[in-house]
């Protein structure tokens, strides 16, 4: 369902701002996790993406795309150099052969479990600011719910 976004006026930039601040820390501190392990970070959210949709989704090269909001050649040489490190391989999907399916290694696997553990703790640390920021942001839209909308006054 979505809402109406506020007049201009109204816009809380504190907590948009806030908000911005605390998912880039997270981010950040992923991203240098990664660098510290020997990869970049999209290589990381490669990863990440292909053992956290493997139960519910076939993580294709599409899919990979779509999860990772990059270009689907962008995810080709993703895969490429992920596979000359052995920490994916790629096959055929078994119900159409023209798509190609990206699985974690077990040396990948090894990789991913060691940043996830510090990604969670981090999490664990950061999550009050981050839910706070988002808190903020989902209080100050729902409080203005069910207020009619201001309508700018006419001047003839």
């Amino acid at each position: 369902m979505r809402t109406r976004p506020p007049a201009a006026g109204r816009v809380d930039y504190e907590t948009l701002a806030d908000l911005r601040y605390q998912v880039r820390r997270f981010l950040r501190v992923r991203e240098e996790l990664a660098r510290a392990a020997g990869l970049e970070p999209q290589q990381y959210l490669l990863l990440l993406q292909v053992k956290g949709i493997e139960r519910t989704r076939v993580p294709t090269i599409g899919v990979l795309a779509e999860r990772l909001q990059i270009r689907h050649h962008a995810t080709v040489q993703l895969v490429d150099r992920l596979v000359d490190r052995g920490l994916v391989r790629r096959r055929r999907a078994e119900a159409d052969r023209r798509a190609v399916v990206v699985e974690v290694r077990p040396r990948g696997d090894a990789v991913l479990r060691k940043l996830t553990i510090h990604s969670l703790a981090e999490l664990q640390e950061g999550a009050p600011a981050l839910a706070a920021a988002l808190g903020g942001l989902i209080g100050e839209n729902s409080s203005r719910r069910g207020r009619p909308a201001r309508r700018a006054s006419r001047r003839r």
